[in-house]
């Protein structure tokens, strides 16, 4: 039977330490490196590099292989968040084995690769180029001339002054630059598209920008079945699964003609509970809705919230929801929702605005 290592015989923290000055030389060199990168870059490659991208009459394919390959996915994604929807990911491998059926004659192929001498994609070059596709190679070789740019027919050199690998191998400059030059061109691309801050949200509608500027208080309001609903003349105390059975926190207090009258809340509970005692048997929804409390306590000034609750609009934004819900004098958990005639149709709740990522 083995048994549990004592405190003293867990292994000890390791004894090498990360050098900070040695941290600072390094990122010094990293942005030196990519000064040289910035001032040495054509930017006429890139123009005509940008401007292939945006006149594309068919996908836009981009490959790489390694940390090239990642890249190239990433910028794939990016295009397709902002609005290309057949920008993609093309494996080089996988290309060769069945995927280049995916490749029609209007595509386009960019190929990236930091030596621009990749045998995979190489081996690519032949077969796109029988399917038609234009094809456009990325590299840094030193010399700007390589076997890919002489294959493809736009050619685009990132100027790599070195790696600042302490071996010059490992591809962490080239890497960098090769996503700094697909972002800084998909940006370019935004302005020239005029894409707009809505268009943008509805590429994005899981995340909070997306959600805030797509989603309106009919989304996310309950509704019908769902409403904590109650009438004026209703018992308090016959009301009270419907006051926690319904998650708000409320009663929304209507009319025989579904009018909002107020609302009644479980903190109104307990302080009705407080103040009346077994009276509260007796009360109904509308006496304690129609209270007017003179006593100006902190607590009996939110009666006037009570009477005239805050209230919003179906078609208003999510965001604007949750924005007068926090607003002066006092934050609130929920808003009823009104449509034009003033009828009660839903009810918005803090909680469900944060459920739903606003």
């Amino acid at each position: 039977m083995g048994s549990l290592s004592s405190p003293s015989e867990a292994p000890s923290k390791s004894k090498t330490l990360i050098d900070q000055s040695e941290l600072r030389r390094l990122f010094d060199a990293q942005r030196q490196h990519l000064d040289h990168f910035f001032t040495r870059l054509d930017l006429s490659q890139a123009q005509a590099f940008a401007q292939a991208l945006l006149d594309a009459p068919g996908a836009v394919f981009f490959t790489g292989v390694g940390k090239s390959g990642i890249v190239a996915r990433k910028i794939a994604s990016t295009l397709a968040s902002l609005g290309f929807p057949r920008s993609a990911f093309l494996d080089p491998v996988d290309a060769l084995h069945g995927d280049i059926g995916a490749v029609s004659p209007s595509d386009l192929i960019v190929l990236f690769s930091k030596s621009g001498a990749s045998e995979e994609l190489m081996r690519l070059v032949p077969c796109a180029r029988a399917r038609g596709a234009y094809l456009v190679s990325v590299t840094s070789s030193s010399s700007g001339k390589d076997q890919l740019s002489d294959a493809c027919d736009l050619a685009v050199h990132l100027p790599v002054e070195r790696e600042i690998c302490p071996f010059d191998l490992a591809p962490v400059t080239s890497a960098a630059i090769q996503m700094v030059f697909g972002d800084t061109v998909a940006v370019a691309l935004m302005a020239a598209k005029k894409l707009s801050r809505n268009e943008y949200a509805a590429n994005h509608p899981a995340g909070r920008i997306g959600k805030s500027l797509i989603f309106r208080v009919k989304d996310v309001m309950k509704k019908q079945e769902e409403l904590p609903i109650c009438k004026e003349g209703d018992l308090i105390m016959d009301q009270l699964v419907e006051l926690t059975s319904k998650g708000c926190g409320c009663l929304l207090v209507i009319d025989d003609d579904d009018h909002l009258i107020g609302t009644f809340t479980d903190g109104d509970l307990r302080r009705t509970l407080k103040a009346s005692g077994e009276g509260i048997f007796k009360l109904t929804v509308g006496e304690m809705c129609n209270s007017d409390d003179q006593n100006n306590t902190p607590e009996e000034v939110l009666n006037d919230q009570i009477q005239h609750p805050r209230t919003i609009n179906p078609d208003a934004m999510a965001v604007e929801a949750m924005q007068k819900m926090e607003a002066p004098p006092s934050p609130v958990q929920f808003l009823p929702v009104l449509d034009d005639q003033n009828t009660v149709i839903g009810i918005v709740t803090l909680h469900g605005l944060v459920s739903a990522g606003l």
